[in-house]
């Protein structure tokens, strides 16, 4: 006997008169005194069983002792609801199956919680028990948005000519940007595998092979501190083409985007996408990855305050700093307190403080007035473009202080204002510099990663003036957003030997730690670039979702564990002698 004829979902007005047979989980049971009803349920939704005493009592009898999860396989026969009671939030609302036979597959202890229940249950209970979890209809929807996003990539890179690779995941420790996950070697004691942050130096050493165009959706691993859009592992849609230029990899991008949001939510998006300069990005909206879908631009005011008497003004423009604020329209409802909060919010980032205006129907209120002066502070109102109702902000220090402070003040007003943020607005942050300084360590490391070109006359330029250096480098941003990065490669062997060499590694440690990719560069070099885009993120967004967590079939929680495995875990102290490991 077959457990199942038919999906649930597939039991519609159509079927009425058929026999069917079915299988799945008991999602509730009703018990009217007479007639007892099932809700039945597998992955495609839900669908009514009637058990009528009177056309089969043994059935009947079964079904008293159905509880919620049990597992059951049912033949019936399709009818018809009547028009009272049908359920039009169910494909399958219309109809029901009068069941004849029943088989109890396998019973169920009650779970510590209820796949039917969309209240919030405690996280770290969800994912000890993640397989019920899982039965949720909201996160078997999110599950099943990814499986269609990843049948859409790879059949849009197949009609592109792509080929997909599978890389290492056994391979060498590699500066790339975070902490290495290290896998100590039996054969060879002593020494560690790495797992890939990234394919990155395989993907390269495939377009010196001359395959020209990979893809593969390829699992990375990071050590690195957890946050609602970031796991110790991660899945990317990885890609590299050879003979391309910036505005080559991005077109490729944008169609991969414009398929997958078509297919997948039947959304028709604009293209080409815009593009900011990390600069101009920086200035108006303080990060770079901006939230497009609102305004609230960061206005410089420097000129406007030149002169002032106002202490905190004059002593950081006087060394070079700027004056930059936001208008928050209609928070003129703020209070001191509220403006003191938002403080704390800026000060995270070494701002010293906000300097608030009140824009009234009687007038502008402000303590900083009596030290700008009636011109001047009307010279703010209009360069902000401000209304009565609004309130201002603004913040003085240097541009690396006031950018990011400005940049998270601008996304928290937006969630106190209940500013709308609607839709899709993907942007393009272009041109990012090639290093920064790294205040910890007293040393230069590259911003994205050592294998970006940079833009430079003359390798020179990474010796005289490396903080000016930028880049051929992107980033893919989605309603505030980072969905991926990517970079047109060094294809030439001494700009990265300089390239290095400008990060602090001797010639013995670009040997020990990028020989093979250095030896690989001298045997010819096609111009290369690809991108690295998060499937976990991209999903997150699809699905209207606020963590990566809630499209990963498996997460770990925020501080790297996994509690329905118990991982990480002590293991045997034998495995720990095989390995030559001795744990201090």
């Amino acid at each position: 006997m077959s457990y199942r004829t038919h999906w649930c979902a597939d039991v519609t007005e159509e079927k009425v008169g058929e026999r069917v047979t079915l299988a799945g989980w008991v999602n509730r049971r009703r018990d009217h005194g007479g007639l007892v009803f099932i809700d039945l349920r597998d992955r495609s939704g839900l669908l009514q069983l009637v058990f009528d005493p009177e056309k089969h009592a043994g059935t009947h009898e079964m079904a008293h002792e159905l509880r919620g999860e049990f597992v059951i396989s049912a033949t019936g026969t399709v009818v018809a609801r009547g028009e009272d009671h049908v359920n039009p939030k169910l494909v399958t609302g219309r109809v029901e199956v009068v069941v004849e036979s029943l088989d109890l597959v396998t019973p169920a202890k009650t779970p510590p919680f209820s796949p039917e229940d969309d209240t919030a249950i405690d996280e770290t209970l969800r994912l000890k028990y993640r397989y019920i979890d899982l039965r949720r209809k909201r996160l078997q929807d999110n599950l099943r948005l990814r499986d269609r996003v990843a049948q859409s990539v790879r059949r849009y890179f197949e009609s592109e000519g792509f080929i997909e690779f599978e890389t290492p995941i056994l391979t060498k420790s590699t500066p790339e940007g975070a902490r290495d996950f290290l896998v100590p070697s039996r054969l060879r004691r002593g020494e560690f595998y790495a797992l890939p942050q990234s394919p990155q130096l395989f993907k390269q050493l495939l377009m010196i092979a001359g395959f020209e165009r990979y893809y593969q959706i390829a699992h990375a691993f990071r050590d690195e501190d957890l946050r609602a859009d970031r796991q110790l592992e991660h899945t990317q849609i990885d890609l590299e083409l050879s003979f391309v230029h910036e505005s080559d990899v991005q077109e490729v991008v944008e169609g991969l985007m414009c398929r997958a949001f078509s297919e997948v939510l039947g959304v028709e998006l604009p293209r080409p996408f815009p593009r900011l300069t990390y600069r101009e990005s920086m200035r108006r909206f303080g990060s770079d990855k901006p939230d497009m879908r609102f305004g609230m631009e960061i206005v410089d005011v420097s000129d406007v305050v030149a002169g002032v008497e106002f202490k905190v003004f004059a002593e950081a423009l006087a060394v070079g700093g700027v004056v930059r604020g936001l208008r928050a329209p209609g928070g003129a409802r703020f209070s001191r307190k509220d403006v003191d909060d938002l403080s704390q919010d800026v000060a995270v980032f070494g701002a010293r403080g906000l300097a608030p205006v009140w824009i009234e129907e009687s007038g502008l209120r402000s303590p900083i007035a009596k030290f700008l002066g009636d011109e001047v502070m009307a010279a703010l109102v209009g360069r902000l473009e401000a209304t009565p109702g609004d309130l201002l902000l603004f913040v003085a220090d240097s541009a690396q202080v006031v950018e990011p402070s400005l940049g998270a003040l601008r996304s928290r007003l937006a969630d106190l204002l209940h500013v709308p943020r609607e839709g899709w607005r993907f942007v393009w942050v272009v041109d990012p510099p090639m290093f920064e300084f790294d205040e910890r360590e007293g040393r230069l490391k590259a911003q994205h990663h050592p294998f970006t070109k940079p833009r430079v006359t003359s390798p020179s330029d990474l010796r005289d003036r490396p903080l000016e250096v930028g880049t051929e480098a992107y980033d893919l941003v989605l309603n505030g957003v980072e969905l991926g990065s990517g970079s047109i490669r060094i294809s030439d062997p001494l700009l990265q030997q300089e390239v290095f060499r400008a990060l602090g590694l001797e010639d013995e440690e670009i040997r020990a730690k990028f020989g093979f990719l250095v030896e690989a560069m001298d045997f010819g070099v096609p111009p290369h670039g690809g991108m690295g885009i998060g499937l976990d993120r991209t999903v997150m967004l699809m699905a209207g979702e606020s963590s990566i967590r809630e499209v990963i079939a498996f997460p770990k929680t925020q501080s790297g564990s996994c509690p329905l495995t118990d991982a990480p875990s002590e293991v045997a102290r034998a495995q720990l002698q095989e390995l030559g490991i001795r744990i201090s």
